[in-house]
């Protein structure tokens, strides 16, 4: 028989991998192409197993390609699914930077950690798709600096919003406190 703590354990990842996916369609919706997925990639690596954190970062990368293309009206141009395709592979690789950035510093100091974390994700997302659009030859402009600033500051901002509610949840009881990949790497286990 199931013990009311594994039960409430059982509930934890689906509530906290949906209020992340619900958060990306408000996000979507709200920046369109500026969906802070490098955010998402980072608050994922410090908050879930790899395993989760690819699973959700997926989903969010899913439902902002959902609601690009039925709400918003992304044109149905090759060159637009490839690019969409490119953002979700590239926000998988960013979790992977993410993970990278804050594995050294977790167990000593969780805010130095966390910035890592971001930074990492945040330089591994931009820095692939700057790639990407040299590689194709579309877009480069688009990387100027005032663009990037925006960028950045858009994803600092819902990084930051995305780590208070993680906060909140572990304080709820919604997410564990210590969870995640790097969690269990130094050891510690929610």
């Amino acid at each position: 028989m199931n013990s009311p703590s594994s039960a409430i354990a059982g509930w934890r990842k689906p509530a906290w991998i949906a209020l992340l996916a619900a958060a990306s369609v408000a996000f979507t919706l709200g920046f369109a192409c500026a969906t802070p997925l490098a955010a998402f990639a980072a608050i994922a690596a410090l908050t879930m197993t790899r395993r989760d954190a690819l699973l959700l970062v997926g989903l969010v990368w899913g439902a902002n390609q959902c609601v690009g293309f039925g709400v918003l009206h992304y044109p149905w141009t090759v060159d637009c699914l490839a690019w969409g395709l490119a953002l979700g592979v590239i926000a998988l690789l960013s979790v992977f930077a993410a993970e990278f950035g804050a594995k050294r510093l977790i167990g000593r100091n969780g805010i130095l950690a966390s910035i890592a974390a971001f930074l990492a994700a945040f330089a591994v997302y931009e820095g692939l798709l700057f790639l990407t659009s040299i590689i194709v030859q579309s877009g480069v402009e688009n990387y100027g600096p005032l663009i990037i600033g925006r960028i950045f500051a858009i994803n600092a901002v819902a990084f930051v919003g995305l780590l208070a509610v993680s906060k909140l949840g572990a304080s709820a009881g919604l997410v564990s406190a210590h969870s995640g990949q790097l969690a269990e790497t130094t050891g510690r286990r929610g």
